[in-house]
């Protein structure tokens, strides 16, 4: 195996804070970039000043300073053909092909694959005529879910509570050019109540080695309430999967889909990730991502034991058979911390203060989402300013999920910036599952 390697993350979120963090505790890492990075992320690893999706760009760089690994956060550049890229030019890269990335990058194209591969999932119909699509409507009763096809940093999604709001989605979708390209098809499929879950894996194209659960919070308010964001908060394990779940879950849904794509001739390589929904009829999925979520690796990788360079470079070179992965035991918890009016409009460049407060505390860790380096206004001193719409994932430890909870709301409790809000009841289903 390498040692002494360059590594390029590819993301600004704190999905790649994570990813970073992790990495540089590796003795296999000997220098980290991270393009564009953000504020957080500077203080671990060389900012590159590069777009996430240019990967033309990217791949100049990565050739220009002998990168020996390039990992990559988000699904823009997996779907715009990174990884084929890379690989055309004899780098090593983390992820499924252009082809693959389509799991995430068309909701049609996963939902005909589980389909084709028997993977249990909502029924559902595509549209690309509104007027067809509102005809259905008529036949069928709510609630219902209308999904645009591609790409909408997870805002294309509309759960539906009677068919006028379906309707008005639909509208939205293929009148309207809400989601332009990725609108212009959309699914609309029965809606399934239950709990959710993220069970996210590693892949080397044949062999799969799954990471600890966890669950998200995609509501903007408590109890599950407000529209849909990026994501509020996870924590990791989930105990709503047991263990017989856990199984149940990789025989009917990772299984079929790894095993069936190898055996097409095109191996899934990288991270495959099913949003889960657990029903009465068992488990069901929602969504397939073609990376790691976020905020699930907020709280996932905290309690990670192993060096994830090795799990990286053994899913690219086709070696994970029998590997297993070593797991701290203790629950974490991640909150997100967002700008005032996310995820509608929201002010820039507000100064965040308390974070060397919180960073002090033990078994917390604070990743940077929406931030970036700035001027204090006062003192003309540097200081982190907010730069997006999800801005920090206050994330901590705990012997159980009552103290891993009770140390991550002390942590948020010490962060402070105008108009910030943030979820107040991150972790409370762990307790009542």
């Amino acid at each position: 195996m390498d040692s002494g390697l360059k590594i390029l993350v590819i993301g600004s979120g704190g999905r790649e804070h994570a990813l970073c963090w992790k990495i540089a505790e590796s003795p296999r890492c000997k220098k980290l970039y991270c393009a564009p990075g953000n504020g957080g992320i500077s203080q671990i690893a060389e900012i590159v000043n590069i777009s996430a999706d240019d990967i033309n760009a990217l791949l100049k760089f990565a050739k220009d300073q002998s990168i020996d690994l390039t990992v990559v956060g988000p699904e823009v550049p997996l779907v715009k053909g990174i990884v084929d890229l890379f690989s055309a030019n004899n780098l090593k890269i983390f992820g499924p092909s252009k082809e693959l990335a389509r799991i995430e990058g068309s909701k049609i194209f996963a939902k005909e694959l589980m389909r084709r591969f028997g993977v249990p999932t909502a029924d559902f119909r595509v549209f690309e005529d509104a007027q067809d699509a509102l005809k259905y409507l008529d036949t069928i009763k709510a609630p219902v879910v209308v999904k645009a096809d591609g790409l909408a940093a997870g805002k294309g999604v509309v759960v539906a509570r009677n068919i006028t709001e379906a309707k008005d989605a639909v509208k939205k979708m293929l009148l309207g050019g809400a989601f332009g390209e990725a609108g212009k098809k959309i699914i609309v499929e029965e809606c399934l109540s239950g709990q959710e879950a993220s069970i996210i894996v590693v892949s080397d194209g044949n062999n799969v080695v799954p990471l600890a659960s966890s669950q998200d919070h995609k509501r903007v308010f408590d109890n599950d309430v407000g529209p849909n964001t990026g994501g509020m908060g996870a924590y990791s394990p989930a105990p709503v999967i047991t263990e017989e779940l856990f199984k149940q879950i990789m025989n009917s849904v990772i299984y079929p889909i790894i095993g069936g794509l190898s055996k097409d001739g095109t191996p899934y390589k990288g991270v495959l990730y099913a949003g889960v929904m657990v029903t009465d009829k068992g488990p069901m999925v929602l969504e397939f991502n073609a990376r790691f979520g976020d905020p699930e690796t907020q709280a996932i990788l905290p309690r990670l034991k192993t060096d994830i360079v090795d799990i990286i470079q053994r899913s690219i070179d086709g070696a994970l058979s029998g590997y297993k992965l070593d797991w701290d035991e203790r629950p974490c918890v991640s909150v997100v911390m967002t700008s005032g009016g996310y995820p509608e409009a929201f002010e820039k460049g507000i100064e965040i203060e308390g974070l060397e407060e919180a960073k002090k505390m033990k078994d917390v860790t604070v990743f940077h989402a929406g931030t970036k380096l700035g001027k204090r206004v006062s003192d003309k001193n540097q200081t982190v300013l907010t730069s997006g719409g999800r801005v920090l994932n206050v994330t901590a430890i705990g012997p159980d999920y009552k103290k891993a909870i009770e140390n991550c709301y002390n942590a948020l409790a010490k962060i402070r910036f105008e108009g910030m809000h943030y979820r107040r009841d991150i972790g409370s289903k762990a307790i009542k599952n």
